[in-house]
């Protein structure tokens, strides 16, 4: 008997290479399934190519530049105000793309307020200025968000509409905003509506209002009977569809931004993406142009107090010289107008500057921000202290806005930059307080200076001293006005030659793009990989975590025992199959399982060899049986034992009584001879298990089972053991010393991996060596039989059953045992 080296020790059956040849043999026999899969994974794919809503991508670049400095087309040079602009940051220009105040800007300048959408099959396309129909709305009228009116052009003059609604909201366009009701949304319980309407035709409602007409852009004839519907939209709730886009820089050192917009209809998103931009860009140029425009709107309104004044002092100037018919004053008095004249320019100046001081101030206390003030160098203030902190305190609203866009009033930065904002405006008043004070002094010196010299016309003649205070109060208003006009043609020729600090370099296409989504390509690869993945991981699975054992890699990985060989499944009814059809396949691997044991023990003639199994219903009792013929069509006496006493049924296979067997003879009923019973086979006899005991195990224990051996060795060449299985009873466990091999049989897709691997070790652990494992009830497959030994009988081969030949032929296989020793 040859040594197998058995590890007790290893317990961890899983730890064992995997068989990825049985694997490989499995996938190419099963290729069927797999065509089946990929067949039914690919139409999937294409039916989701076919109805997946497509999304488009389109793109648009803006350019990000610093203002110029210096130059009419720099507004901060000219007026020395340089907060804001001058300190573009590319980030705060990413969050004001990104806020919701530019994005409802640009959603107002497209076509928002209906959407259309025509529906055929599963599909649902919007149809953004596509539409065969085109809704007017009353504006003035409440209208129903989100309610789906389903319409059919019936033809091109009537067309018939529905909708029904449990709950909907009310909108007014007129106000962008949803009507009201105690300061919450009004809603209606129910909307149910349904007729039939001519096109231009006013469909009036409590709860909505507007009229169709057909799109004389389009051929409406091919969507005659063909469902269509629309609904009304609300701003607020198209910011969020809209807001599917991303901004970034094109890389890490470059100011050019490129935003990119995602949807179902290219037009739609390519028209709000164009208008975004337009409108950040708008934006950006009106916010350059605020300070010339709010320096203009104050000298207007300067001027309109200055013009009337100037009129009137005119007025009286030309009909004081009309009445007194005087042309000019003399020498000395016209050099003493001369000075008083310069006064008066500059008491004009300080007045504006003093009507400036006053403005700022009191802008400074009663708002908060300084995106529109006038800046003071526009009325010729050159305080550096003053443009100082003006620019500091538009930084600072600058960066609170710029935080506002992603955070909230409770922001502690925010506070942070509220207490800043606070203490610069306190300085700022302080300042203007200032230099309100110093404009006051200014003036009084040059109110008495002018004094003095009023005091040297007081010896004019009386006409000319009235002459002379006309003409001073006319020149007093042309100058003031004459100053304001300069200040007010360099603020509108600032505002004329200010051009935008970012501009666009790439407007978003609205022709049709490759959709993004789905890729249908790439999904039909997918699917192909899919369909081939799919049986293969089940396969794989199973192979690798099945419950039953299924191949040659599930006995090596799980048994402790090297296995003898395998049993093929029979198509036979009978189950003496050896028997019946000697030229089977299946009788053929029975005479090799022979050969096998044959040449575990060439030096010893003859052998007991005992067959058990985990459970019940792994076909022991058919090995033991069908082997006991082969050994006895062998030409030598074989005896098979029916030690089953729990369950005996061999003698029904043969047709034998079970009156008297191994039973009796251990009970001292009957002797040996009489406990066993001739077959209808050569050579072959059987001891039936006998009657059954009440306690099976007590008689096997018994010296009556040691002398029954030692009587069988004695009488036959080959005693074949049936016993329970070792898994349910320890009867076969007693039995072992007593069998020079021990058949443990697996049965293909039945024998639990576990339980396999648990008994095997017990039995390992208890010193069992002589044991061998066999796979029985193994299926053919296509081309073969196999269970993964690298082996297969094929059916050409030569062997089979021809119930009309008459000779039987004895042929033993004996294979290379290279292949099986273990």
């Amino acid at each position: 008997m040859s040594d197998f080296p058995l590890d007790p020790s290893k317990s961890d059956h899983h730890s064992e290479n995997f068989d990825f040849k049985l694997l490989l043999l499995k996938i190419a026999r099963m290729w069927y399934v797999f065509v089946l899969s990929v067949l039914i994974t690919v139409v999937i794919a294409v039916m989701f190519n076919k109805y997946a809503k497509p999304i488009y991508e389109v793109r648009s670049t803006v350019l990000i530049q610093e203002p110029k400095k210096g130059g009419l087309g720099d507004l901060s040079s000219v007026l020395g105000f340089s907060y804001g602009n001058s300190q573009q940051n590319l980030q705060n220009e990413i969050g004001m793309l990104n806020s919701e105040s530019l994005i409802k800007k640009a959603i107002q300048n497209i076509d928002w307020r209906v959407s259309y959408f025509s529906r055929v099959d599963f599909v649902h396309e919007e149809l953004y200025k596509n539409s065969p129909v085109v809704v007017v709305i009353d504006s003035t009228h409440f209208q129903p968000i989100g309610l789906k009116f389903n319409i059919v052009i019936l033809d091109k003059t009537k067309y018939s509409i529905e909708a029904e609604e449990e709950k909907a909201r009310l909108y007014l366009y007129s106000t962008n905003d949803f009507a009201l009701e105690n300061e919450e949304p009004m809603e209606v319980d129910r909307i149910d509506f349904k007729g039939t309407f001519t096109f231009g035709e006013w469909n009036t409602h409590d709860n909505f209002r507007f009229k169709l007409f057909l799109n004389p852009k389009m051929d409406s004839r091919k969507y005659f009977d063909k469902p269509m519907y629309f609904f009304f939209n609300d701003l607020e709730g198209q910011v969020p569809f809209f807001r599917d886009y991303t901004v970034e820089p094109i890389n890490r050192d470059a100011s050019i931004l490129q935003i990119k917009a995602r949807g179902a209809n290219v037009k739609k998103i390519g028209d709000f993406l164009n208008s975004l931009v337009n409108s950040y860009i708008t934006l950006g140029l009106e916010r350059k142009n605020q300070i010339a425009t709010k320096t203009i709107e104050f000298i207007d309104r300067e001027l309109v107090g200055i013009r009337d004044s100037l009129t009137m002092a005119e007025s009286q100037l030309v009909n004081f010289r009309k009445s007194n018919q005087i042309v000019k004053i003399d020498f000395e008095a016209q050099q003493v107008f001369s000075y008083l004249n310069e006064l008066d320019k500059q008491l004009a100046e300080l007045k504006i500057k003093d009507r400036y001081y006053k403005y700022l101030k009191d802008y400074v206390m009663g708002r908060s921000e300084v995106g529109d003030i006038v800046a003071p160098s526009g009325f010729g203030i050159e305080d550096p202290l003053l443009s100082q902190m003006l620019n500091e305190l538009g930084r600072l609203y600058s960066e609170r806005s710029t935080v506002l866009l992603t955070s909230t009033k409770k922001n502690p930065v925010v506070g942070q930059l509220d207490s800043q904002i606070n203490t610069v405006k306190a300085n700022l008043l302080e300042t203007i307080g200032n230099l309100i004070r110093t404009s006051a002094i200014s003036t009084e010196e040059v109110i008495n200076k002018a004094d003095v010299l009023t005091k040297k016309i007081s010896t004019l003649p009386e006409n000319q001293r009235k002459l002379l205070s006309f003409e001073r109060e006319f020149n007093l208003n042309n100058n003031l006005f004459t100053f304001l006009l300069q200040r007010r043609a360099e603020a509108q020729i600032t505002k004329a030659s200010n051009l935008p600090d970012n501009y666009i370099i790439d407007v978003a296409k609205l022709t049709p793009q490759p959709p993004i989504y789905p890729k249908k390509g790439l999904n039909l690869l997918i699917g192909f990989l899919i369909g081939l993945a799919i049986p293969a991981v089940y396969i794989y699975a199973m192979e690798l975590y099945g419950h039953r054992v299924a191949s040659r890699s599930d006995l090596e990985r799980y048994s402790k025992f090297p296995s003898i060989g395998y049993v093929l499944h029979t198509p036979e009814n009978s189950r003496l199959v050896a028997y019946s059809a000697p030229k089977s396949i299946i009788a053929e691997s029975f005479r090799t399982l022979r050969t096998n044991l044959l040449l575990l023990s060439k030096e010893n003639d003859k052998q007991v060899v005992l067959v058990t199994s985990d459970l019940v219903g792994a076909g022991k009792s058919f090995i033991a049986s069908n082997l006991a013929i082969t050994y006895a069509q062998f030409g030598k006496k074989t005896l098979l034992l029916g030690f089953d006493l729990r369950k005996p049924k061999l003698f029904q296979d043969f047709g034998i009584s079970n009156r008297t067997g191994i039973t009796t003879f251990l009970n001292g009923k009957c002797d040996f001879n009489e406990a066993i019973s001739p077959t209808s086979i050569p050579d072959l006899y059987l001891a039936p298990a006998g009657p059954i005991p009440p306690n099976p195990l007590v008689l096997i224990y018994s010296d009556k089972t040691e002398e029954f051996f030692r009587l069988a060795k004695a009488q036959f060449d080959y005693v074949i053991v049936d016993t329970p299985p070792v898994g349910l009873m320890t009867d076969a466990v007693l039995l072992l010393k007593y069998a020079d091999y021990s058949l443990y049989v697996v049965r293909q897709g039945v024998t639990n991996k576990d339980a396999l691997a648990n008994i095997t070790s017990d039995l390992v652990k208890q010193g069992v060596s002589n044991m061998y494992t066999l796979m029985n009830d193994v299926k053919y497959s296509e081309g073969g039989y196999t269970y993964g030994y690298g082996y297969s009988y094929s059916m050409g081969y030569g062997y089979g059953f021809d119930p009309e030949e008459d000779e039987y032929e004895d042929d033993f296989m004996e294979e290379d045992m290279s292949e099986r020793k273990v």
